[in-house]
């Protein structure tokens, strides 16, 4: 009896195949059928030999084998599908002929045929009866040939080997350096050995090392894991390569909680390295990359902010040397300038100015509620993040990049026509935050608009800065000189010729509304607003707490706002961890009270006589002048980041409010809440300090002097 399978790519037509069946049956041959189409779309009685639905086949895998076979070619789709299926490949072994139904089915027929190269292989059923009439004819020439073609042919043999060589391979190497092995001494120190291996292939060596990092890390020995990638990186000769292990190596490095400089400054000067060679050889688009991948290692969230120190303030020059020195940098900072000046403030109807932001205006709503009651103002608001053309935009930090080496052009194109109706209605723009608003304003020339963009603090940290073009930019508004001071250390292009004019103003804040009458015993009782990130460093203040004490156990600490975000870095988990450690020691005894976020700040505050600022870096701190106008006694940490510098915490506040450690806190606090008239006295006089310096019917007129020229 002959055997046949028909292969289908669709579903047949119930029809055709009803005809075709009893054709077959008519010279005496059995009928399978295999193919992509539903059980259910196939006539139960036309009495087949057998029949499987390789779509169902498909869904018995699993979600993902269906949704990557779904991705394939109609072709390549029906074998992925049968090749990987018992009944077919059972089927096609014994067929004497195998049919393709359409078009579709005929390269699963030829795979097919290479492991049954007895069978008959075949495209329509005309052909397949032909096939049928010849076995027919001369029984004895087919047994001969069948017999000789028991084996598959060599070419899948060939292939059926190396897959079995590269399957074994592939399950011994996973076997040998699994996570469990690497948990052991003796499997680490293997394996190291064998990626830093002499005369491997530089390929070979990446791919073994990323193998062993994870495996490592998996294990637990995450410090191995850096290492591991360290090591294959210095050993490899191609630098494309070599730059991506050693960025692998640093992020693994700080996924762990831990950074070394060193090795980070190696990763951030191999991708500079480069992004030179590519933008040299005109390809902008992964100078981008290299130079986004260099700036991100350079400015990672768990060493500038989820730590108390930051190699950026230290030194911004020699931080940022290597992309000062790299041809790549260069280009993308290099001033682009503007067709024509700025325009001065119109005379006969209002200014038009445009605020904008991206997502953040905590600080803007003293300024837009001033000038949209000014009569010689017209004020439009503008978040970056609440527009559906703009938002996409404004996230391209790697398209900004680019753009600004040459390519990407659509792109500007589409910011220009984005901004351009903005930028055409407005006199003045005033971009709060130096983040992606202000890069994306002035990725476009502004025409006669007026540009002026405001940095806080958090911006210097990050590689923002670094994609606005200052030439483009009129007005630089800083919160403090020490911020100033910094960020033109960092960007030497603010004390070129043709660079914005650089303000020092202080933040808009109504003070007013926190003035508050307090009992005498609120001088015991010390207040910390906002410890939402490790720059704020409570700790410091828990040790101020344990050295009043230490002398009088009726102070007590008050801890206003939201803990830490465990979410942001290891670095910040870390710290976490240690500050509640502190806290379940203190705690328990009535010391510390943890109040979480509220909407009423000047509430709080009422209880609270000591007013602590313990961050290691502030633009400003807002938090401290509110509680120092709420009648709480200013305690101002000599912020670390600008300690000892031409501008710091001693500049900007009275120095007497000033202390450089947790002791000197201490005792200034003691001296001063020892009698109740002495706490109210102080207090007054920082109140109307506060008062008189930072209220906004004292700063609105500087804003006024820097909008309207007044």
């Amino acid at each position: 009896m002959t055997h046949v399978l028909l292969i289908a790519g669709t579903t047949p037509q119930p029809a055709v195949l009803k005809a075709s069946l009893e054709k077959f049956r008519a010279v005496g041959a059995t009928v399978e059928l295999a193919g992509l189409f539903s059980p259910d779309d196939v006539d139960p009685d036309l009495d087949l030999a057998g029949l499987r639905s390789l779509t169902e086949a498909a869904a018995e895998r699993g979600r993902p084998f269906e949704r990557r076979v779904a991705r394939l070619s109609g072709p390549r789709r029906v074998w992925v599908s049968a090749e990987r299926d018992r009944q077919v490949r059972r089927a096609g072994r014994r067929a004497h002929v195998l049919v393709a139904l359409d078009a579709a089915a005929v390269y699963t027929v030829w795979r097919l045929a290479q492991l049954n190269r007895r069978a008959h292989a075949v495209f329509g059923i005309a052909p397949a009866l032909k096939a049928i009439e010849a076995r027919r004819e001369r029984p004895v020439h087919y047994a001969l040939r069948d017999a000789a073609r028991i084996v598959p042919s060599p070419v899948v043999a060939a292939r059926s080997t190396k897959r079995a060589a590269r399957h074994g391979a592939g399950v011994a190497l996973r076997r040998a350096s699994s996570p469990a092995v690497m948990r052991t001494a003796l499997g680490a120190k293997s394996w190291r050995g064998v990626v830093v291996a002499p005369k491997v292939p530089d390929r070979l060596r990446a791919k073994l090392a990323r193998r062993v990092s994870t495996s490592m890390a998996k294990g637990g020995r995450r410090a191995g894991a850096t290492m591991v990638l360290n090591d294959a990186a210095r050993r490899t000769g191609d630098r494309v390569l070599r730059a991506d292990l050693l960025a692998e190596a640093a992020r693994a490095d700080l996924a762990r909680g831990h950074d070394d400089p060193e090795l980070r400054r190696a990763a951030y000067g191999a991708a500079l390295a480069v992004a030179d060679q590519r933008y040299a050889r005109g390809d902008a688009k992964r100078a981008a990359a290299s130079l986004s991948s260099a700036l991100t290692l350079a400015f990672p969230r768990a060493v500038h902010f989820d730590s108390v120190t930051s190699p950026l303030a230290a030194d911004p020059e020699g931080y940022l040397a290597p992309f000062h020195a790299g041809s790549a940098f260069k280009a993308m900072t290099a001033p682009r300038g503007r067709e024509l000046p700025s325009a001065p403030a119109p005379a006969g109807r209002p200014l038009r100015l445009l605020v904008t932001t991206y997502s953040n205006a905590n600080f803007l709503q003293p300024i837009r509620e001033r000038y949209a009651d000014h009569p010689g103002v017209e004020v439009r608001f503008l978040d970056i993040k609440d527009d559906e053309t703009l938002r996409p935009l404004a996230r391209g930090a790697q398209r900004m990049m680019e753009y600004a080496l040459g390519g990407q052009p659509a792109f500007g194109d589409a910011v220009e026509e984005a901004l351009r109706p903005h930028l055409d209605w407005a006199d003045t723009v005033f971009v709060d935050w130096c983040t992606n608003a202000a890069a994306l304003f002035t990725l476009v020339d502004p025409g006669t608009t007026r540009i002026i963009v405001r940095l806080h603090s958090y911006e210097a940290f990050t590689f923002w800065p670094h994609l606005v073009d200052m030439s483009r930019v009129d007005d630089m508004v800083f919160v403090g000189d020490h911020l100033r001071d910094l960020v033109a250390d960092a960007l030497p292009q603010l004390r070129e010729p043709g660079a914005p004019a650089l303000h020092v103003i202080a933040n808009a804040m109504y003070l007013e509304r926190f003035r508050r009458q307090k009992s005498d015993e609120a001088r015991f009782t010390l207040g910390l607003v906002g410890v939402g990130v490790v720059a704020k460093d409570p700790r410091w203040t828990l040790d101020v707490l344990r050295a009043l004490r230490e002398h009088d156990a009726r102070y007590r600490l008050v801890v206003i706002g939201d803990g830490i975000d465990r979410k942001a870095s290891a670095a910040a988990r870390a710290y976490d961890d240690l500050l509640r450690k502190d806290l379940a020691d203190l705690e328990p005894t009535g010391a510390v009270s943890l109040l979480g976020r509220t909407e009423d700040v000047p509430g709080a505050l009422t209880d609270v006589g000591v007013i602590i600022s313990s961050s290691v870096r502030e633009s400003f701190h807002c938090a401290l002048v509110e509680g120092a106008v709420s009648g709480a006694l200013p305690v101002v940490r000599d912020w670390p980041f600008f300690a000892g510098k031409e501008h710091s915490a001693r500049t900007l506040f009275p120095g007497d409010w000033v202390v450089t450690s947790p002791q000197e806190a201490a005792d200034r606090i003691l001296a001063l809440t020892a009698s109740k008239d002495d706490w109210r006295t102080a207090t007054a006089a920082a109140a109307e300090h506060s008062l008189t310096t930072w209220d906004w019917s004292v700063i609105s007129p500087q804003f006024d002097r820097l909008l309207l020229g007044d």
